[in-house]
């Protein structure tokens, strides 16, 4: 009775104990299966990512341990010192001596696949790599068929860069990166950005190799070492492609004291460093002020993440107590936690022993959501679909400035990446806190160094017009000396910009074309003359804005000409003389009907007549008795008088100035006729002749200075010249009298400077030309340019003859005074002869006619009515 009652009253409590611990997660009584499993794991004791990796890595089996009572899960844990060799010995010891069945760790794939030559061993067991970014050599798959990455990978890193310095339109960028462990495959990261770039016509100046901390004794001598040396460089825009934190903490340290951290410098870091920002001390941060960069975005707003932060905190604050203030869990810590838990959950899918085949396709298959996102690898990489906060260091922190994705690249409207929501474009952020202080105009991305040598800027010294370009030799100073128009505008130029910019000037003695080719193969930093623009010449080159129009222009001798007899009709337009005609023949009629019947000096139509052209000479002798007939005629008189002296005024000068007129008309003349035509023998035009326009080359005559041109045209060398516009102005003001223009002007690119491919300088060249133009100095320039000494110049008459214009009017009140007499005399008319049309009438009536018209009519009156109606 006894042994019942106990029972009774024990087994509920058992039970109620057993209820809560199944409450609390210890169910492991209830698990049939237990895995049994090592770990192991190679990270960086000492490095702020790999404490990170390690709190998170005990963790994730503390908390698998929880959820599946896995007691015999363990993490074996090495340290690599951040050494290459000791990764390898680290590696070597977890595989041989503790047996581990998976590694994650802090190793490349090509650290990995050396190793693996040496020891057999890792072929044949998953490794996960932390190492960000993830990079895939073509060989990797069948020289490490287990090895898996845990980050993004290269391309898309690039890709951010890429869009923020297309974004910003710097032209040049230097590249630094942190050369570990002595494994040059990190070089390939440079040519990867290198062919991303020029997408967005831009490349890479200058890069930098940096050794990593633990492969040199001196690393602050070393780090300013190189800070000089890029400080000497012209370009302003740094990239920090590869780096670890301690190595970036000193780099942007020693900048700040170098003074590289101010005005028009750009630095650029990307996730390895700027997702780390939230684990540094101020001091780091105030050294970063202005950088921007990009950090991996994901879900921080979840409760699995704010549970796992808190206990984060807590653990590393105890691991670490120095860096307790600093304590928040990177996207790092994140992939190390999930990379952990993926390996657990491949082994718990097997039952008693695996092998590593299977092991490796376990954690390949797996498609679970981690805390740093969707957990599934593809091609051995881990395969999410990433979003970067752009952000700016300002202050104590920093802000994001935008979202990024490798599908909509910067995101233009409000989008959810991961539950985070993007802000809006960079265009419409604001302005961007660069090195310096306030917020100001985007960095051009370079600067004229002192250390730099000055440009080398070719000008042609063997131009056919000296005006714009003269290279000429001072003995007394010993030194050659370039003046002219273009020389003018350059340095008018150069004193618009906004720094000192240092050059000298190289005569060139070749034609235009090979001083361009000599740019593009960076003989010459840059040429100033009177180049032309041309299309084909922009697949090597660039050019500024031009600072002057140009255009093809043709060139001919003038030939004089005599008057004709016809000039006589000449002098008036056809609709002139048609005018005068019909207004003289209505004013003789109306005047003839007016005084018709009370003057007897005009009966018969050749009275009319005579008198119309009497009135010409004001010799008509009959005497007109109406005061109407005086008022109509008086305004015409008046507009003879005014049309004779302009006709005779216009046919004197016709008969006494010969007209001068284009030797050569058109350009079809030329080719018809197989002409000879010359050019400057240097310049583009000679192909332009051949190529476009299709003249045969032994017609093209070539001539290199001006003043053999006169020589040539009357000897017969040549019958027609081209010049670019600009060198036609010239030529026709210097040689006044017997050339002219002829056929219409081949518009062309103008002239400009020429700098080479992705140079910085063209755009700020364009801009300073901009503003010379826009301030009249240029106008200036081409006045001095345009003068002449020609106190006179034979110009062509204009043949076409005048017009009605002139005398509308006289015409308009003289046909006013006439339509308003002819409608008197009509009244006038009509009374007198209304006894006539009554005596019509009664005839018509007696005749039955005018009652028949009458009923006719009336008739169409109604059935109009009747239609309407």
């Amino acid at each position: 009775m006894s042994h019942l009652l106990f029972f009774f009253l024990v087994l509920p409590l058992l039970l109620e104990s057993k209820a809560k611990a199944i409450e609390a997660g210890d169910n492991c009584s209830l698990i049939t299966h237990q895995i049994t499993g090592k770990i192991g794991g190679v990270i960086n004791y000492s490095s702020r990512l790999g404490k990170e990796q390690k709190v998170a890595m005990e963790m994730a089996v503390e908390d698998y341990f929880r959820s599946s009572c896995s007691k015999q899960l363990t993490l074996q844990l090495e340290d690599s010192g951040g050494d290459s060799s000791r990764v390898a010995s680290a590696t070597t010891e977890l595989i041989r001596s503790k047996r581990v069945q998976s590694i994650i760790g802090a190793m490349t794939a090509q650290e990995t696949g050396l190793f693996s030559e040496v020891d057999m061993s890792m072929k044949n067991i998953p490794i996960i790599s932390l190492t960000s970014p993830a990079i895939t050599p073509p060989s990797m798959a069948h020289q490490l068929p287990y090895f898996l990455q845990m980050s993004n990978h290269i391309t898309l890193h690039m890709q951010c860069i890429v869009d923020i310095v297309g974004h910003f339109k710097w032209r040049k960028v230097t590249a630094l990166y942190e050369h570990k462990n002595g494994f040059s495959a990190y070089s390939g990261i440079i040519t990867l950005l290198s062919d991303k770039l020029k997408v967005v016509n831009s490349e890479i100046s200058y890069h930098s190799d940096l050794s990593s901390l633990s492969s040199i004794s001196n690393p602050e001598i070393t780090i300013e070492q190189e800070l000089i040396k890029l400080r000497s460089k012209s370009n302003r825009v740094f990239i920090v492609s590869v780096s670890s934190l301690e190595l970036a903490i000193l780099l942007f340290e020693k900048a700040n004291q170098m003074r590289m951290m101010e005005k028009d410098y750009v630095w650029i870091v990307t996730d390895e460093i700027a997702s780390l920002l939230d684990s540094v001390d101020s001091s780091v941060v105030n050294n970063m002020q202005g950088v921007i960069g990009f950090k991996t975005n994901f879900a921080r707003t979840r409760d699995t993440f704010k549970s796992f932060k808190s206990r984060f905190r807590n653990k590393y604050g105890s691991k670490y107590p120095e860096e307790e203030e600093y304590s928040n869990p990177s996207i790092f810590a994140l992939r190390a936690y999930d990379a952990t838990w993926a390996i657990a959950r491949a082994m718990e899918k097997s039952q008693g022993k695996i092998t590593s085949k299977e092991l490796s396709g376990n954690i390949l298959s797996s498609n679970f959501e981690g805390l740093s996102g969707t957990v599934r690898f593809e091609n051995n990489v881990l395969w999410q679909s990433p979003s970067f906060e752009i952000i700016n260091v300002v202050g104590n922190s920093y802000r994001v400035m935008a979202v990024w994705s490798p599908k909509f690249g910067f995101s233009q409207s409000e989008e959810k990446y991961n539950g985070a929501t993007a802000n809006s474009s960079l265009k419409n952020l604001g302005p961007v806190y660069w090195p310096g202080g306030m917020p100001s105009t985007n960095p051009r991305g370079w600067a004229i160094s002192d250390a730099d040598t000055p440009l080398k800027i070719g000008v042609p010294a063997m131009g056919a017009f000296k005006q714009f370009v003269r290279v000429t030799f001072d003995q007394t100073q010993n030194a050659t000396r370039v003046t002219g128009f273009t020389i003018n505008v350059f340095e008018a130029v150069v004193k618009r910009l906004p720094y000192n910019l240092p050059y000298v000037l190289v005569p060139f003695y070749g034609t235009y074309d090979e001083m361009v080719e000599q740019v593009y193969r960076n003989g010459l930093d840059a040429a100033v003359g009177d180049t032309e623009i041309m299309a084909d010449r922009f697949q090597y080159v660039e050019f500024s804005q031009p600072y002057v129009d140009s255009g093809l222009v043709m060139v001919v001798t003038q030939k004089a000409e005599t008057s004709h007899a016809t000039w006589m009709l000449k002098t008036f337009t056809k609709k002139l003389w048609l005018l005068m005609i019909a207004m003289h023949v209505f004013i003789g009629l109306l005047v003839w009907l007016i005084e018709r019947g009370n003057n007897t000096e005009f009966d018969g139509i050749g009275t009319m007549l005579w008198f119309s052209v009497t009135i010409i000479f004001y010799a008509h002798r009959q005497p007109l008795t109406s005061n109407l007939s005086r008022l109509v005629l008086t305004p015409w008189l008046f507009v003879i008088l005014i049309v004779v002296a302009s006709f005779t005024a216009s046919l004197s000068s016709a008969m006494t100035v010969s007209r001068l007129e284009p030797s050569v008309l058109d350009i079809e003349t030329l080719q018809r006729t197989n002409a000879p035509v010359g050019c400057n023998g240097n310049s583009f035009i000679v192909r332009y002749l051949i190529n476009a326009l299709l003249f045969k080359p032994e017609n093209i005559k070539k001539i290199n200075s001006i003043h053999d041109y006169p020589e040539a045209f009357e000897t017969g060398y040549v019958k027609a010249a081209f010049f670019v516009e600009p060198h036609a102005r010239v030529f026709l003001g210097k040689y006044c009298k017997g050339y002219t223009k002829a056929g219409p002007t081949l518009k062309l690119g103008g002239f400009g400077f020429v700098f080479p491919k992705g140079s910085p300088l063209a755009f700020d060249i364009s801009e300073a030309t901009l503003k010379v133009i826009e301030s009249g100095e240029l106008r200036q320039l081409e006045e001095l340019l345009s003068s002449s000494n020609c106190t006179s110049r034979t110009t062509a008459i204009d043949t076409s003859g005048l017009g009605l214009e002139p005398f509308a009017g006289l015409f308009i009140l003289s046909g006013t005074i006439a339509a308003f007499g002819s409608l008197v005399a009509i009244f006038r008319l009509a009374g007198r002869n209304v006894h006539i049309l009554s005596s019509i009438q009664t005839e018509l009536t007696r005749r039955g006619i005018w009652r028949w018209a009458s009923l006719q009519l009336s008739r169409k009156s109604c059935t109009k009515e009747t239609s309407s109606t």
